[in-house]
């Protein structure tokens, strides 16, 4: 049984090779739904459609626990594939996102409980990671600004073009005195050494890339009888709905290394 992880897009390669680093025994399986990418302009019915087929595929291809990377997908389809799908059609399969975990790493950093979120204009309507930070901080004060434009950029290697949409987006988020800033899109943890020049040493910055392997880790000490099921074969397959050789090269800078990227096409249901 393979370690799926699902994506929009690339991005969640760097959550990927974090994972691998820190869990290499493990067999990876990546998806990177580059033909319909972004997500975080669609609509919920549209994302749900979208996770609903890429969970399929998964399954039918030995992913026995998969990891929504994608915040927009966590936020938008994931409760309903947790609640719905996977009880009437895989109960035997998992399901994970990145909200949750991501609220848990701000509740252990802010002091002030002033808490940014830069995310996708749909995770930020969704109001997920405002809703799961005040299960945890009731009295915290949450500010959400969408960045529609960064994905396309760091897509399209536009870095070049980033700091000044960039400052834009970040000026509401300081004006509130935050201490936490979470980055709420896989894309974004390319962002962080950028991002932590822009906002300053004071604030905490949570990237995913940066913890999801320890939530991991503790998951499967947690739940012995599937991490008894995973293959150590240190396999890893990396998917994409579209292949470019734009793709291709983004690719290889999110990752960090060259991989080969596998066209394929998701089962319509």
């Amino acid at each position: 049984m393979n370690i799926g992880i699902f994506d929009s897009g690339l991005g969640g390669l760097i959550i990927t090779r974090s994972l691998i680093r820190q869990l290499p025994k493990y067999n990876y399986f990546y998806l990177g739904d580059t033909a319909r990418l972004p997500y975080g302009n669609r609509s919920q019915e549209a994302i749900y459609q979208f996770t609903k087929e890429a969970m399929d595929y998964f399954f039918q291809n030995n992913c026995g626990l998969v990891i929504i990377a994608c915040n927009t997908a966590s936020a938008e389809a994931l409760p309903k594939i947790q609640q719905e799908y996977l009880p009437k059609n895989h109960p035997d399969k998992k399901v994970l996102g990145v909200i949750i975990p991501s609220a848990e790493e701000v509740a252990q950093y802010t002091k002030n409980q002033k808490i940014g979120i830069l995310a996708t204009q749909s995770t930020v309507h969704s109001k997920a990671f405002k809703r799961e930070i005040k299960k945890l901080l009731p009295n915290a004060q949450v500010f959400q600004q969408a960045a529609p434009l960064l994905v396309p950029l760091i897509e399209n290697q536009g870095i070049k073009w980033i700091n000044p949409i960039l400052d834009e987006y970040l000026k509401s988020l300081l004006s509130q005195k935050i201490d936490t800033l979470i980055l709420g899109c896989t894309h974004y943890a390319y962002l962080k050494s950028i991002i932590r020049k822009r906002v300053g040493s004071k604030i905490k910055i949570i990237s995913q890339d940066e913890f999801v392997p320890d939530k991991l880790e503790q998951y499967l000490i947690n739940h012995s009888e599937i991490e008894s099921l995973l293959n150590k074969n240190t396999n890893r397959t990396f998917c994409v709905t579209d292949l470019t050789a734009n793709f291709q090269d983004l690719a290889n800078k999110l990752f960090g290394e060259e991989i080969k990227l596998k066209k394929v096409n998701l089962k319509m249901t």
